[in-house]
């Protein structure tokens, strides 16, 4: 496995260990990923999206992600934390869906 890299290359490394593991849920699950401007090589912000509800933002700041993303117990946590995550919006979204 790799860790380091630059801010861009680790948060498409990120985005797409993400959205992989919040699919695996259920393939309607999106992130809306956040690296604008006044994160930029610092941090990374995160939600994950089922239909029009929003889950709890996710928050990595860079260099954990850069120095962690080779290490399997690492991204081990992170993955179950995501497919927990990724249950949790798509429960709400399904229940927001019966209530209206």
């Amino acid at each position: 496995m790799f860790s380091g890299g630059t801010y861009h290359e680790v948060a498409r490394w990120l985005w797409n260990f993400l959205t992989a593991h919040a699919k695996r849920v259920d393939p309607r699950v999106e992130v809306a990923f956040e690296d604008d401007d006044h994160r930029e090589g610092k941090s990374y912000g995160a939600r994950l999206r089922f239909g029009r509800h929003l889950g709890a933002p996710i928050e990595l700041a860079f260099r954990e992600v850069a120095d962690n993303r080779g290490s399997l117990a690492w991204c081990s946590r992170l993955a179950e934390r995501t497919r927990a995550l990724a249950r949790q919006v798509v429960e709400q979204g399904v229940a927001d869906a019966r209530s209206g």
